[in-house]
């Protein structure tokens, strides 16, 4: 283990190549191809085109995955510890560090559309995660009693893909937090899994490659759109389209191979976007990375809603504080009026908060039809005695005999009349 190679994809050239001597679970590109960042055993390093280390980063020790945020000049790391990091790589100074709380984590994908990065636990959660709260901003049960294998994301920040070791490629409406539908791999479960620019759906599983149409992500298809085959070269490890082109690099036990999806990349290139010209020289590369820094946004900006950034906030924080407080009023009355809150029980005393106590509670406004015919009972009861009651008031004399007897009885025997 330990060897580390960058190539030029149009070429095939092999451009670095150097040895670690140490296992090197992820790597990624930071803001340009001449420096890239390797989780290694311990710490996490950054070196150049050249194979030189630039630096070692100390505080993102025993790392599984890392994303790289281009808007932000931000480095996401997560690892053993289930600690998630951010760390800035213009300033290199740490921005955040949260506690996921969820154990080791090495499923990490972020969402092009708003920065958030999603994290893939092993008790079947995935969490949405934004370096301005110290908390999770979403937590979705998407496989239960199996841990995430993989998940990605589409373009437009609308749709999530999970894969579970249940052998379930689940799609989530990320507008709802609602599983639309899910598809079921044969030959082993989902390893890795990938979304184009396009919006094809490439799923390995096992030895086996298999790529879905873009309406397989709206709704459910019965076919894939196309399948590849790696017999002999052990379990797909990763899989990843790549930008601007019709093309898909697969890595697997024996290697790498790429392989043509017609239709997965853009054909049209935004000139506007930085390092995405693949023909750019050195000026042109110096000029992207100082437009780039100008531009940095700022790490508070990430948010699960991207249109807020740009809007007027209020100026006064009372009225601000009342609307919040207004909406959130609404939103429970709208949801106890369909009946999805449940009114919290009061806690009472001296036993009558038992189990039992709470069963029997709850029963009484059950209604069946015991109940009903008890209450039917009782009224037939109430009935007959309010018209034994009326004819002993019409009866006259027999009426005031009989209550004149009741008085003269004692005490202890006149509930028998």
């Amino acid at each position: 283990g330990g060897h580390v190679a960058v190539m030029d994809c149009h070429t095939l050239a092999l451009r670095t190549e150097f040895h670690v001597n140490e296992i090197v679970r992820d790597g990624t590109f930071l803001h340009n191809p001449t420096m890239l960042a390797l989780a290694q055993k311990k710490n996490v390093f950054i070196y150049d085109d050249a194979g030189s280390e630039i630096h070692r980063m100390t505080d993102h020790t025993d790392i599984f995955r890392m994303q790289f945020l281009p808007y932000h000049w931000l480095l996401a790391t997560v690892g053993r510890a289930g600690y998630l990091r951010y760390h800035d790589t213009s300033t290199g100074e740490p921005v955040s560090t949260h506690r996921t709380r969820l154990g080791p984590c090495s499923v990490m994908r972020q969402n092009p559309s708003n920065a958030v990065i999603h994290l893939g636990h092993t008790n079947g959660t995935v969490t949405l995660w934004s370096p301005a709260n110290s908390d999770y901003l979403v937590k979705i049960l998407c496989h239960r009693g199996s841990p995430i294998s993989c998940l990605s994301v589409d373009r437009s920040g609308r749709y999530m893909v999970t894969g579970g070791a249940d052998s379930q490629v689940r799609i989530w409406d990320l507008r709802m937090y609602k599983e639309t539908h899910s598809y079921f791999t044969r030959g082993g479960p989902p390893t890795d899994l990938d979304i184009s620019q396009r919006g094809i759906l490439g799923i390995g599983h096992g030895c086996h490659t298999t790529f879905w149409s873009p309406e397989a992500l709206k709704v459910k298809v019965t076919s894939p759109y196309m399948g590849h085959a790696l017999p002999g070269c052990g379990p797909v490890e990763t899989l990843r389209f790549r930008p601007f082109e019709d093309v898909c690099g697969i890595g697997h036990q024996k290697g790498f191979s790429s392989i043509v999806i017609p239709g997965s990349g853009e054909p049209n290139l935004d000139t506007m976007e930085y390092n995405t010209n693949p023909f750019q020289d050195s000026k042109q590369r110096r000029e992207a990375e100082v437009r780039s820094l100008l531009d940095k946004l700022k790490p508070e900006m990430i948010a699960l809603d991207p249109d807020t950034v740009g809007t007027v906030e209020e100026s006064n924080k009372h009225a601000r504080l009342e609307r919040v407080r207004d909406m959130a009023e609404e939103a429970n009355a709208r949801k106890e009026a369909e009946g999805q809150v449940k009114k919290k029980e009061k806690k009472k005393m001296r036993g009558r908060s038992k189990i039992q106590k709470k069963l029997n509670r709850k029963q009484k406004n059950i209604v069946d039809e015991g109940v009903i015919k008890l209450r039917e009972l009782r009224d037939k009861e109430k009935a007959e005695k309010q018209r034994a009651q009326a004819r002993g008031t019409d009866g006259g004399s027999d009426g005031e005999g009989l209550s004149s007897v009741k008085e003269s009885a004692p005490k202890a025997l006149r509930r028998f009349f």
